[in-house]
């Protein structure tokens, strides 16, 4: 019912093709735990991956790629339990841009999409 947004045919579509795997764990009493969440249903985040050669192959370094899935123009918030240092829009190449350092705040990074747009953040680790 309603509008493609309102009955969340993204997320049913990405059920469909990829639908979560479970594997046995070690402990029946571990903790839940999420790397990333993102605050708008609009934002996917589609790829979480180390870091390439354009940034500089270092093992430390992940980059995560997000795009606008419903036409709309939206702020988000990018949450993540990982140890980040230092947060960077890079290009498709995983080269950081100039200017687009990100600062790390309290909510997360946020992150302002139009509509469609593919955003890709080069994350620095703590080790």
């Amino acid at each position: 019912a309603g509008s493609f947004q309102e009955a969340g045919v993204i997320q049913q579509a990405y059920n469909l093709n990829f639908p979560l795997h479970t594997v046995p764990a070690g402990c029946a009493q571990c903790p839940a735990w999420s790397a990333f969440s993102v605050s708008s249903p609009a934002i996917v985040l589609e790829t979480v991956k180390q870091a390439g050669a354009g940034a500089e192959d270092r093992p430390e370094a992940v980059v995560v790629r997000l795009y606008e899935a419903h036409g709309s123009t939206v702020t988000a918030w990018l949450q993540t339990s990982l140890p980040v240092k230092e947060a960077m829009l890079c290009d498709l190449l995983e080269c950081p841009a100039a200017q687009g350092r990100l600062p790390l705040e309290q909510r997360g990074l946020r992150l302002s999409f139009t509509p469609f747009r593919v955003l890709s953040v080069l994350l620095l680790l703590s080790r």
